[in-house]
């Protein structure tokens, strides 16, 4: 497999993950509050209430990992394109970057990678640019060697 659709897939397995956990997180706050309807009292409703603001917290959780999923369609890993882009692999003269999602580092095939998405800081400074340009993210400059 091609190293673009090997990372595209470890973005994916993470957020499948991610969708799996605040899936099965919902259900076990649901047979919570199912149980304690059954055995109500005053002190029963103050935890009712932390359980169901959980419940609201993991269900928009569950939502942005769905938009992410989402997200992580329009990469197509068959293109090359000149500039950064969305699903663009960026090698700089000391890091490489893997423009899709933000979940950090990924080692692949005897190479490290940084998944970013382009709305990160880092992103915003790499979006557009070609081979040659330089960057300055945390005081360090980078010189971009190679996209694919």
């Amino acid at each position: 497999m091609k190293t673009k659709q090997l990372l595209l897939q470890i973005c994916n397995e993470h957020v499948d993950k991610r969708i799996i956990d605040y899936k099965n997180e919902i259900d076990l706050i649901k047979d919570s509050i199912a149980s304690n309807d059954k055995i109500s009292s005053e002190e029963d409703d103050a935890g009712n209430e932390k359980l169901f603001n959980d419940l609201e917290k993991n269900v928009e959780y569950l939502n942005n990992a769905q938009k992410t999923k989402e997200h992580l369609k329009l990469i197509k890993t068959n293109i090359e394109f000149k500039d950064v882009v969305l699903g663009s692999i960026v090698k700089t003269d000391s890091i490489h970057f893997y423009i899709s999602i933000s979940i950090g580092k990924i080692d692949l095939e005897g190479e490290t990678y940084y998944a970013i998405s382009l709305q990160s800081p880092i992103g915003q400074l790499l979006k557009n640019k070609i081979v040659d340009s330089r960057f300055v993210f945390n005081d360090k400059s980078y010189l971009i060697t190679e996209i694919r």
